[in-house]
């Protein structure tokens, strides 16, 4: 009984990454558009840097038309490829005229259905057109669901999406008006080291950010789960008074966590010594403090969430006030963090703390195999056939995939091993003809359930582990 359970703990903990994963993977092709229109509104609004009238009459039909139409056609794509892509434009402009806000959610609930309702209608009329008719019927078919579509994005998904918008701001309204806002760091430092921080960063506190920067010039809520100073504060706490492993590599995490924004960098050291977690809430509450007390914000959601990035997208007059709230946040964090390292008595040491999370993972991967049939996942598995593609896979494979790939291609290449294929992936793209896949220890099940054939190898640092150590052995000896 208490097996199922844990089952099921797994299953419901990889859907749910799945799902922030979709999310993440909707947005991040169009950073860049956000990114613009960020940059558009620290420049040319009113209290911007550069106030110009005509410019800044590009902010607001930037924000309700532009941003909201990419996500829905990048949502429709990826479900329904390009026709799907043309549906969900489609839906989304339903959305856009039926409303007065920012239609972001509802862009990225409409785009998706778009996608799925013509893959679905093709794959049913696909077999019944008669010759000749094919574009006719398929521009016909997609003419007419996508004027139903818009005629119901307007009449009810558009009413939906403004009431759960409306609750939704109401309830982080009450915080910040009564001072909780800090709170936020309870769900997100957990839910980020859980690998969930997309669904709560980009499913929630980035529309909500726009949302206020189009009124307001800015938003804290685009702080509240990126800053880079917790995460800095436990790398350093852990790099002064960590073990072996962790304070060797630690120094290495903060370069590319600090400046490259990669978050993941710091999760396997929180999930090493999860008592650490309270150094990250505590950091997170007082840099939200801190964001608070000088009325600091964002213009732009900062992806990665890198202090360039930071700075890149601090508007006029907000400066001290982000500086202080990273700082503050970097300090908190390192001393609970480093108080918590020096009262731990344990003789264990920290490569045995390391075998015990390999153990722990170890049987997460039993149960997933269990679970969904996979195939052998263990590092140190005999190689019995060629391995010519190796894929490392995360969650929207630009980050710590893209770290983990780069620095295994460079050991590959210093072992006169080039010609093995290696390239990062988002978990759901990667190849079906890849050999072996690399993915953190969290991701496994996720990767299973979209992969269940392939062979998985799992880590839990991307710069140094041991079972990347292991696989490279392996691949000299094969």
């Amino acid at each position: 009984m208490n097996t199922g359970a844990k089952k099921s703990k797994g299953s419901n903990r990889a859907k749910v990454q799945a799902f922030g994963g979709f999310l993440t993977n909707m947005v991040l092709p169009n950073i860049g558009a956000f990114i613009a229109w960020g940059i558009l509104t620290a420049l040319f609004i009113p209290t911007g840097w550069f106030p110009n009238e005509e410019l800044g009459a590009i902010v607001g039909p930037a924000i309700t038309y532009l941003l909201p139409l990419l996500l829905a056609h990048t949502g429709g794509y990826m479900v329904g490829g390009k026709r799907g892509a043309v549906m969900g434009t489609i839906g989304a402009i339903g959305l856009i005229v039926g409303s007065e806000i920012p239609m972001f959610l509802g862009a990225m609930v409409i785009g998706p259905l778009g996608g799925w309702l013509i893959k679905k209608t093709d794959e049913v009329i696909v077999d019944r057109i008669p010759a000749g008719f094919e574009m006719v019927v398929n521009n016909f078919s997609i003419g007419i669901l996508g004027f139903l579509l818009m005629m119901f994005s307007f009449f009810v998904i558009g009413p939906i999406i403004v009431v759960a918008n409306n609750f939704v701001t109401a309830a982080i309204e009450a915080l910040v008006s009564t001072g909780f806002l800090p709170l936020l760091s309870l769900i997100n430092e957990p839910a980020k080291v859980l690998f969930l921080n997309n669904v709560i960063d980009q499913g929630i506190y980035y529309p909500l950010g726009l949302q206020e920067t189009l009124e307001a010039g800015k938003s804290i809520y685009f702080t509240v789960a990126s800053n880079p100073g917790p995460g800095l504060g436990l790398l350093l706490a852990f790099t002064f008074f960590g073990k072996k492993v962790a304070r060797r590599t630690a120094p290495g995490a903060i370069i590319i966590h600090f400046f490259g924004g990669i978050h993941e960098l710091y999760f396997p050291y929180v999930l090493m010594k999860p008592i650490t977690i309270l150094g990250m809430i505590a950091g997170g509450m007082s840099g939200i403090l801190t964001f608070q007390l000088f009325g600091a914000g964002l213009v732009a959601g900062p992806s990665p969430g890198s202090i360039f990035a930071y700075l890149a997208l601090t508007p006029r007059g907000n400066f001290i006030g982000i500086i202080a709230g990273v700082l503050v946040a970097t300090v908190v964090s390192f001393l609970v963090t480093a108080a918590l390292l020096k009262a731990d008595k344990s003789t264990e040491t920290e490569d045995d703390e390391f075998e015990a999370s390999v153990e722990r993972s170890k049987k997460m991967k039993t149960e997933g195999k269990e679970l969904y049939g996979a195939g052998t996942a263990t590092a140190t598995a005999t190689i019995d056939q060629p391995v010519n593609k190796i894929a490392f896979a995360c969650d929207a494979g630009l980050g710590s995939s893209a770290l983990g790939a780069t620095t295994f291609k460079k050991r590959l290449k210093k072992a006169d091993m080039d010609e093995i294929e290696v390239k990062n992936y988002r978990i759901e793209d990667v190849p079906e003809d890849s050999d072996i896949i690399v993915v953190h220890k969290n991701l496994a099940e996720r990767a299973r359930m979209k992969h269940p054939d392939a062979r998985i190898v799992t880590i839990e640092n991307y710069i140094e582990d041991s079972n990347l150590q292991d696989l490279l052995k392996e691949l000299k000896k094969g």
